[in-house]
């Protein structure tokens, strides 16, 4: 098991340093069904709120370097073999720090928390704001709820009209290199 709390210690001031905010790391199993962990980044330009693929790659580069780094010094940082996979938070992005829900006030949210809070565990509806460490959010079944910033285990923004005409244009550069393919028909 990796230790996520150092292991962010150590992928902040590559972001920093490439002028990204990191949004999360995540240790999960990995997509590529080979036993395999996979180590998420999910980092953003605060210009844009969003990573082209040259910044995905640039971080990627830079935190592969300073954890080839730790472990050439003799730090195990993630047990077993792993993937890396460096992105960007996309539009319907997970809320995970503060400013998330500061900025995202107004939007739809999905929110899983930690244990029951005022009989909701689950809430779904429009972020009303932050306060200190108080989340609100006007769920469609409870009505106004509000819950401590740390209890939340999981939270995202939902993709409305509202939130695609709220987010910046995503860079489309390359993306007439995409080629697609059709699907056979049966």
């Amino acid at each position: 098991m990796a230790n996520v709390a150092r292991l962010i210690e150590i992928i902040e001031p590559e972001a920093k340093s490439l002028g990204f905010d990191l949004v999360r790391v995540k240790m999960m199993p990995s997509e590529a069904g080979d036993g395999a962990q996979a180590l998420q980044i999910m980092a953003e330009d605060p210009a844009t709120g969003q990573l082209i693929i040259e910044q995905c790659a640039a971080l990627s580069r830079a935190v592969s370097a300073k954890m080839d780094e730790c472990e050439e010094a003799g730090e195990t940082l993630i047990e077993g073999a792993y993937h890396l996979e460096v992105s960007s938070p996309g539009i319907d992005r997970p809320l995970t720090r503060a400013k998330d829900y500061a900025n995202w006030t107004g939007h739809e949210a999905k929110v899983s928390l930690t244990k029951d809070w005022d009989g909701q565990r689950n809430l779904r509806g429009i972020l009303k704001g932050i306060e200190g460490d108080t989340v609100t959010i006007d769920d469609k079944k409870a009505g106004e709820v509000s819950y401590p910033l740390e209890m939340v285990h999981s939270a995202k923004l939902v993709l409305t009209d509202e939130l695609i005409a709220a987010t910046q244009p995503l860079d489309t550069s390359g993306a007439e290199d995409i080629v697609e393919e059709e699907e056979a028909q049966d």
